[in-house]
């Protein structure tokens, strides 16, 4: 049997080691300076979910609370990638690592996100973090009057407080854990259904702030007046991350997920031409594309190819077009917070991870995302 050593001693010469000389040296204004790849690839050990009870629902707090950082950073380099994105702050709404602004996950054995960064730097990695902007469980919880409940959807409408708070979060995590970057997602506004009962009032007066004009009488706006104010409402909420990136370390990636870019209210957004790296999360192609057209000269735009049932990782790099795009993937880990080794990835062919369960789509596109990354035959 094949040890561990030999295994991963095999993988560096398949792959060499020359693409160390395509990263690009960009100062952060910090004592360590960001590499930035020539091509990303990036992958993501999902904290935010769990599956419980038939049903996917934000991971409680406290949830894999014992992670090692030794074992993510050892098994994002076994993977291949050279960008970490891993959590600032998950969707339950406490913090990855201590003396924060926000509170810990209950339980954190490790100074979780600064341990990621050093341990990933030491590896020529980025280790970028994590807001969720339209949810945060700890936060609908705690203010009913500035929140739809804490459901597992986008729930939070972009008042002042909340702003206030979300960015001093964001300040925070930059200033004490050295992230390179960090993922924004979920800028959207709460969803309609939420709003069946009528909207709260923070956000109806939200509404006039934003539009100059009173709340309707019958509590619903038009189509059109919904859009107005909703495109209005991210356009601050991005100006407000912003600028408070600006102000903490102007060189700290922004990076936004974007789940459907064909949505009216990201149409032609200040943010997509703004922000510094753009992700279709969605397995349909034509949305990158549209996304493409949208985004600014200097933005990266990447493709998410592992997370979704729809993505097909082996076809997709199959593809020649789409082997020198930015890539990236997501899984939810097991009860290990891991996913399998990446020795038990490359171990069999991709198509012989067929058995069924919540993990096996994941499986089967992680072991052809794992040969692309490495540089092995897919």
């Amino acid at each position: 049997m094949i040890t561990r050593r030999a295994f991963l001693k095999s993988l560096s010469l398949a792959t060499g080691m020359p693409e160390a000389a395509t990263f690009i040296s960009l100062s952060a204004g910090t004592a360590k300076s960001i590499l930035v790849p020539k091509q990303i690839k990036a992958f993501c050990i999902d904290f935010n979910w769990v599956y419980a009870n038939g049903t996917m629902k934000f991971a409680p707090p406290g949830h894999w609370a014992d992670a090692s950082p030794e074992e993510h950073v050892r098994w994002y380099e076994d993977l291949g990638a050279n960008v970490i994105q891993t959590f600032a702050v998950s969707c339950n709404g406490y913090a990855w690592y201590r003396h924060g602004f926000v509170p810990p996950q209950p339980g954190l054995m490790h100074d979780f996100l600064p341990d990621m960064v050093k341990l990933g730097h030491n590896k020529g990695m980025l280790v970028m973090g994590y807001f969720c902007v339209g949810a945060n469980s700890k936060w609908g919880k705690e203010h009913p009057d500035l929140s739809y409940g804490a459901p597992f959807t986008p729930h939070i409408p972009f008042t002042d407080k909340y702003l206030d708070y979300l960015c001093k979060s964001m300040e925070d995590a930059i200033q004490k854990t050295g992230m390179d970057g960090y993922m924004i997602d979920w800028v959207w506004n709460p969803s309609e259904k939420l709003r069946e009962n009528g909207w709260l009032p923070a956000e109806q007066k939200l509404f006039t702030q934003l539009t100059g004009r009173p709340f309707p009488k019958n509590r619903r706006p038009t189509g059109e007046e919904k859009l107005e104010y909703e495109r209005k409402a991210i356009n601050r909420c991005w100006a407000r991350i912003k600028e408070s990136r600006d102000r903490t370390n102007a060189k700290c990636i922004l990076w936004l997920s974007v789940n459907n870019l064909a949505n009216p209210t990201l149409h032609n957004s200040p943010m997509l031409k703004q922000v510094n790296w753009v992700m279709n999360e969605s397995p349909d192609t034509n949305l990158y594309r549209l996304g493409k057209k949208m985004i600014g000269a200097q933005t990266r735009m990447l493709q998410n190819i592992v997370g979704w049932p729809a993505h097909n990782a082996e076809k997709f790099l199959a593809d020649p077009k789409n082997r020198a795009l930015d890539l990236y993937g997501f899984a939810m880990p097991r009860a290990n917070s891991l996913p399998l080794p990446i020795e038990e990835y490359l171990s069999k062919p991709v198509n012989d991870f067929t058995k069924q369960g919540i993990f096996s789509i994941n499986d089967r596109n992680i072991a052809a995302l794992a040969r692309f990354y490495r540089g092995l035959p897919l």
